[in-house]
């Protein structure tokens, strides 16, 4: 019998990893199918139930078609096959939901399935009652498995090839396996693929559960709990009711959900796989360190706006106001500079009470920032603008002192010399990235300030900041073909990065 196991996690390890994702996101539809099932709602559990079986059979026949063959694996790869998962498979994920929603066109259902598995979150359908619970359960499922896709893939794939922010730290060269990690391609890097998968997963899922389970005491509904708690460790903000607005566990929920966006800032707060010497330590983490300043700074500096913009109109701010306010800027704040995207139900009325605007600008500076490296947040990361503030701060003390010798320790020599150069690079490209967009969009019919967000949102993949970043909501759904496209473009890079893009056009990989 354990002959026979063996046999069969070989056979398993010898198909395309492609193939196994397809099956993994295959069998999970049968979940809203079954949920779909208990709510009386046959027409929609047999459309996620029958593209679930589809799914299960073409992998089937794939993988009996392939069992014989031996892949020529590697972690380039590897690479391309994540680069196929956020582009490719969003066509079988919108069957089922095109299916059953059954008024819209599938351009709409893919875009949408873009959005949620690259945890974006950019939503099509602002009226929650246009989707049938099973189809909300859905979005936020393929979310959460998209978190934790990049959860695995942030230490299996883009470490190993110092992609994804590990470029600032690591001693190998962006796009090329490092030593004694991943020592060239003809090493066949499934076997780590599999160990961190084991470790990660169980990870994942667990925090998923206490979420959901601090929510249902709370009071909070139990559709509305879990996908809640599936949105926040995927930083993809997909809300079932709207947003917090419309959740029923309260500041009470606000609070539990706050806490674990705190995964989102630093890879250390649940993992240790991929930490540099030195950072091994939480409170020594510059990313964990430098993300609670930004949220302390700029929660300040909203607090103080609004304050000014009440002594404008001759208002006073009571205490209990005042914690209100206080509360929903943390939260927002730090829910932006995740690239979650929640907003906060007492953020709005910081701006009835002031009478100014939303800080659509504050709030896209936030989620360009992004959080951490490996973590499902998104933008340019936290370790990225930590280089850049160490080496702008040691060109400042050469001008004062040119003859100066740097005292920083040996953990941060890397990030000043070359490290701080490559930040520079990304940062460069990520800028060209989103103006490159910005001209596609605005040809394609969409206003300068538009097109603006639209790119910041999709890059950063921060897609509430859609809808809070301008005065009028940008409607989606009224965007072009073109232009929903070239969103889907943006949300795929944003997601890898442009780094591993770049990485891919490498001969080693079409060589062979």
């Amino acid at each position: 019998m354990a002959r026979a196991r063996t046999q069969r996690i070989g056979l398993v390890r010898r198909l395309p990893l492609f193939l196994l994702i397809w099956g993994v996101f295959a069998f999970s539809m049968w979940v809203p199918a079954i949920y779909a099932l208990a709510l009386d709602d046959h027409d929609v559990s047999r459309s996620f139930f029958y593209s679930g079986l589809l799914g299960l059979f073409v992998v089937a026949i794939v993988a009996l078609a392939s069992s014989n063959r031996v892949p020529r694996r590697g972690t380039l790869g590897q690479l391309a096959v994540l680069l196929g998962c956020f582009t490719v498979l969003p066509l079988f994920l919108a069957i089922p939901l095109h299916d059953a929603l059954g008024n819209t066109t599938f351009l709409n259902a893919y875009f949408d399935m873009v959005s949620a598995l690259t945890t974006t979150g950019a939503d099509l359908f602002p009226d929650p009652d246009r989707l049938t619970a099973p189809l909300h359960l859905w979005r936020a499922l393929v979310g959460w498995m998209g978190g934790l896709l990049m959860w695995i893939s942030a230490a299996a794939i883009l470490a190993p090839l110092s992609l994804g922010g590990f470029e600032v730290t690591a001693r190998g060269q962006p796009g090329r396996p490092v030593s004694g990690v991943a020592q060239s391609e003809k090493v066949d890097p499934r076997g780590r693929l599999i160990r961190v998968t084991r470790t990660l997963t169980p990870v994942y899922a667990g925090l998923t559960a206490v979420i959901w389970l601090l929510l249902l005491i709370a009071g909070e509904q139990g559709l509305t709990a879990i996908c809640h708690a599936m949105s926040t460790m995927a930083t993809s903000g997909i809300s079932p009711v709207g947003g917090l607005e419309g959740a029923q566990a309260g500041i009470t929920g606000e609070a539990i959900l706050f806490l674990f966006l705190f995964f989102a800032l630093s890879r250390l707060t649940f993992s240790t796989d991929t930490a540099t010497t030195g950072y091994s330590r939480l409170d020594k983490d510059p990313e964990f360190r430098i993300g609670l300043m930004i949220v302390v700074a700029v929660a300040a500096l909203l607090f103080f706006r609004v304050m000014a913009g009440m002594q404008e109109i001759g208002a006073q701010l009571e205490p209990f106001q005042a914690l209100s306010v206080v509360w929903g800027m943390v939260f927002t704040v730090l829910s932006f500079l995740t690239t979650a995207g929640f907003e906060s139900a007492n953020w709005n009325d910081a701006q009835q009470l002031s009478g100014l605007g939303t800080p659509g600008l504050i709030l896209m500076g936030l989620a360009l920032i992004g959080g951490g490296v490996a973590t499902t947040a998104g933008g340019v990361k936290l370790l990225r603008v930590f280089a850049l503030y160490l080496n702008g701060a040691r060109e400042i003390d050469r001008l004062i002192y040119p003859s100066s010798v740097s005292g920083v320790g040996g953990g941060n020599r890397r990030i000043q010399s070359d490290g701080a150069f490559i930040a520079w690079i990304f940062l460069m490209m990520f800028a060209l990235t989103a103006a490159m967009f910005n001209l596609l969009l605005a040809a394609m019919g969409a206003g300068f300030e538009q097109a603006m967000v639209l790119s910041v949102a999709a890059l950063s993949t921060t897609g509430p900041l859609i809808e809070l970043a301008t005065d009028v909501p940008i409607r989606l759904v009224d965007l072009s073909a073109g232009a929903k496209l070239t969103m889907c473009a943006a949300m795929v890079i944003g997601r890898l990065e442009t780094l591993a893009i770049i990485a891919l056009i490498t001969p080693t990989l079409w060589r062979d």
